[in-house]
């Protein structure tokens, strides 16, 4: 009996250190969690004491998730811990979707949970967030075409006269969230105005028409549905500037006339070049024929020795055969003369 007795006796101080322990851990978790627990509590937007310890153990910012709850539900959307969770856990940013699910439903624009999750996530790491899509939504951005940083401050067009115009618009869109996730981004709403303001002043047949009605541009444009499967809505396109810029058609024809010049000149060196060859053939025949013809006087004196000796010319044949030689010389001297006189 003393031995039961005594092993009670130590068991006893065991049990009550264990349950100090125990204690004083539960007052801790306790202290830890109380004051953000009391603070919903009191904000009408209560979080069970389980909730925080399970968000602690999950390495989840209770502390941010209980403040956008408190946030959502002074605002009128209830929104649960769990929902809040569930998208921090999936790399998201709750207090920016929070922010502007309230906006939205201030604003009377229709969007649910879900789809401003999936517009945080969409935007996440493009320096976009889910409340400047909202906030646009609800005040309208104005966006320059073209772009200043792109490095051209005018879009230049050529009307059918051949007049080169300069012109600059600005484009007023809001964000359609509807769209928002896998729509075409600003850059496709620039570069479609400025294929617009192309085409409608490359349509005008003269520059004078785009001058006097700039508002042509805007609305051919408008008519064009530029802002298709993109991720805003236009709601404007204002002309702010337009001007004279080249005479684009003068250019283009002066330079097609230099060319045509240039090819003329060429068949016409052709045609030179042809002639001159042409011309060095006939001196090279009328050298060939006159060699001939030397060779042919050359057997005149032959002609005329065989003559004597065969007994067919006699002297004073070839007495008068001078003759007319030197008669003929003498009217080839004079007519020489005076073709020198003349």
């Amino acid at each position: 009996m003393p031995l039961p007795i005594l092993a009670a006796d130590f068991i006893a101080p065991i049990l009550l250190v264990v349950a100090l322990i125990f204690g004083l851990i539960f007052f801790l978790v306790l202290l830890k969690f109380f004051k953000t627990w009391l603070r919903a509590r009191l904000s009408q937007a209560p979080v069970s004491m389980g909730s925080l310890i399970g968000m602690w153990l999950r390495k989840v910012p209770f502390g941010m998730i209980v403040d956008s709850r408190i946030t959502s539900v002074k605002a009128g959307l209830d929104f649960s811990t769990e929902m809040l969770e569930a998208h921090y856990l999936s790399g998201g940013d709750v207090a920016h979707v929070v922010l502007a699910m309230i906006a939205a439903d201030k604003a009377g624009i229709s969007l649910s949970f879900d789809r401003a999750c999936a517009i945080d996530l969409a935007t996440k790491d493009t320096g976009k967030t889910v409340l400047e899509a909202v906030r646009t939504s609800i005040n309208p951005k104005v966006i320059d075409c073209p772009n200043p940083n792109s490095g051209s401050s005018k879009i230049t067009a050529v009307a059918k006269d051949g007049i080169a115009v300069n012109a600059r618009a600005r484009v007023t869109v809001r964000t359609n969230l509807d769209r928002f996730v896998g729509g075409a981004t600003e850059e496709t709403i620039i570069a479609r105005v400025g294929e617009g303001i192309v085409t409608s002043v490359g349509s005008a047949s003269s520059y004078k028409h785009v001058l006097e009605n700039p508002d042509n541009i805007s609305k051919l444009v408008l008519e064009k549905g530029v802002d298709a499967s993109t991720a805003f809505e236009i709601l404007s396109i204002d002309i702010a500037d337009v001007d004279v810029a080249d005479n684009i058609g003068a250019r283009l024809q002066a330079e097609q006339a230099e060319a045509d010049k240039q090819v003329a000149q060429a068949k016409a060196e052709m045609r030179r070049a042809a002639a001159v060859a042409v011309e060095q053939e006939m001196s090279a025949r009328t050298q060939e024929m006159r060699a001939k013809v030397v060779e042919a006087e050359a057997d005149i004196p032959m002609a005329i020795a065989e003559a004597f000796r065969s007994g067919n010319l006699g002297i004073m044949d070839y007495v008068k055969y001078q003759n007319v030689k030197a008669d003929t010389k003498m009217r080839d001297s004079i007519a020489g003369d005076s073709d020198e006189n003349e």
